[in-house]
């Protein structure tokens, strides 16, 4: 199993200090796993126990995986920014009263640089058959903001990804490799719009083959 030296996890909870952030989570997984899986940011359940996708969005994001025969253990699983983004609001206990607790939120683009070379490490370390992006914040991480998975969601992909060129910088630049990348939607888009689920599930299939192809020693196209 690989997991990210100590000094490079310390470099992503120093860098997100001041913002409104929870945890720190890991990514885990196979060094050479047949998938990398890149999401957004841990939810509460994550930040809590430490193990990405281990909530609701975990067990579409399974159930997914079992569609081609895969499991957790077969796949390397981390995300965009590795700390829970929240937000305060109110919510109404059963018995009528207020009370104040903390959302999930999306990251903000300064949460993202500051958590790049979390993932610029893995990505440059870990070796998958292909790179599943889930959603678009994961799909932006790697392509920039003109990618978008309702646009992209099932293709491979094989393109250079961004990467910070050192820690003070602000802006990415363009990796001189190559990657295989196949977007498509963020387990928890089901929850809010149903209409996906027919091209979510298309999706997987199609990783599937492709897997199979690259085993075969094929490109996976």
């Amino acid at each position: 199993m690989f997991r990210i030296p100590e000094s490079i996890a310390e470099l992503g909870r120093e860098r997100i200090k001041g913002f409104p952030v929870e945890g720190f989570v890991y990514g885990e997984g196979p060094q050479k796993p047949e998938l990398m899986l890149i999401g957004e940011a841990p939810g509460e359940f994550e930040a809590v126990d430490g193990i990405p996708f281990i909530g609701r969005a975990g067990k579409e994001l399974m159930k997914s995986l079992d569609s081609i025969g895969l499991t957790r253990d077969d796949v390397y699983i981390t995300s965009t920014v590795r700390s829970r983004p929240y937000k305060w609001g109110e919510k109404r206990e059963r018995d009528g009263t207020m009370i104040q607790r903390k959302y999930n939120r999306p990251p903000t683009r300064k949460e993202i640089l500051a958590h790049a070379p979390v993932l610029d490490y893995e990505l440059a370390n870990i070796e998958p058959k292909l790179i599943v992006a889930l959603g678009n914040f994961g799909l932006q991480r790697l392509l920039g903001k003109e990618a978008k998975v309702t646009e992209l969601h099932g293709q491979l992909l094989e393109r250079p990804i961004q990467y910070l060129p050192d820690l003070d910088s602000t802006t990415f630049e363009w990796t001189d490799r190559l990657y295989r990348i196949v977007p498509t939607f963020h387990p928890a888009a089901v929850f809010y719009r149903p209409s996906h689920r027919p091209d979510l599930d298309a999706d997987w299939l199609a990783i599937g083959k492709m897997l199979k192809r690259i085993g075969a020693g094929e490109s996976g196209v």
